[in-house]
């Protein structure tokens, strides 16, 4: 079994509550490495104790679009501090998507971030949604995302939820990526049949317009209670070459917390090895 990391946005507000004692659970649970998602109000310098402290690795940081072109310098230097070989592009607002006029601006910044990210010993990676996957001429954004920008200044870190959600299955696609994937996000959920709620980027605190998603409609679930099959994309994520599983559930399921619902993953996740 590849080492199993958690995406602390996962449990975000056990982290504003306490950092330093949510950090010592998720390594109690088991996991052996972390993915930011902001530090909380922290300095690098502490971060990086805490995380000696309780044996957790800094694999990577999810880094708002914005700041890292307002100043990658200093964004490369915070998590070269603390010893995050990869930081990562989360979301794009929606002006900078596949199909909208920018994206052809967004595609260069990109590929400039990640080559300065190359430059400076750390590894870009974007974090796709399912609005990655609509089709351009054919192909999807994501993919031509992948093909413009050249590999050595762009790594995937494929979630497989939202793989699922934008219409393919996930364990092909990771291994389409082989070589290419060394962060794999796992994430579950259940959707009422195959149409897409109007607002099911609520779920995640970003407000659309549309018809509000209820629990009924879509659920993000703990790594292994949901639709995905996940033995198959744990099996493709090392034969694609990655090097760590991403833990991460966006918001928790009815009759759990953000700490029993992390735990239930990683427990599941250990079960398969």
């Amino acid at each position: 079994m590849l080492p199993i990391g958690l995406q602390l946005y996962t449990v975000r507000n056990e982290m504003e509550q306490d950092f330093e004692g949510t950090l010592k659970k998720v390594a109690e649970m088991g996991y052996e490495g972390v993915e930011f998602a902001g530090l909380f109000g922290k300095s690098a310098g502490e971060v990086k104790a805490l995380l000696e402290k309780y044996g957790l690795t800094p694999v990577s940081a999810h880094v708002p679009f914005a700041d890292m072109k307002a100043d990658i310098d200093s964004v490369i230097a915070t998590y070269k501090e603390i010893g995050c070989p990869y930081i990562a592009v989360p979301y794009l607002d929606e002006e900078y998507r596949p199909g909208k006029p920018a994206f052809a601006e967004t595609l260069a910044e990109i590929a400039r971030i990640g080559k300065i990210c190359r430059e400076n010993g750390l590894t870009l990676l974007y974090h796709n949604h399912d609005f990655e996957f609509v089709k351009l001429d054919g192909k999807y954004g994501l993919d031509v995302m992948y093909d413009t920008v050249p590999a050595e200044d762009l790594q995937t870190e494929l979630d497989v939820c939202w793989v699922n959600v934008g219409g393919e299955d996930p364990a092909p696609y990771v291994l389409k990526y082989s070589g290419r994937a060394p962060v794999v996000h796992l994430k579950d959920f259940v959707m009422k049949g195959r149409e897409k709620p109007k607002k099911l980027y609520e779920l995640i605190g970003i407000e659309t317009e549309g018809e509000e998603a209820g629990e009924e409609d879509f659920s993000f679930k703990p790594v292994g209670y949901g639709v995905q099959d996940m033995p198959a994309i744990v099996a493709a994520a090392e034969k694609a070459g990655a090097k760590w599983l991403i833990v991460e559930q966006d918001r928790p399921d009815t009759g759990n917390t953000e700490l029993s619902a992390a735990e239930k993953s990683v427990r599941y996740l250990q079960s398969l090895a």
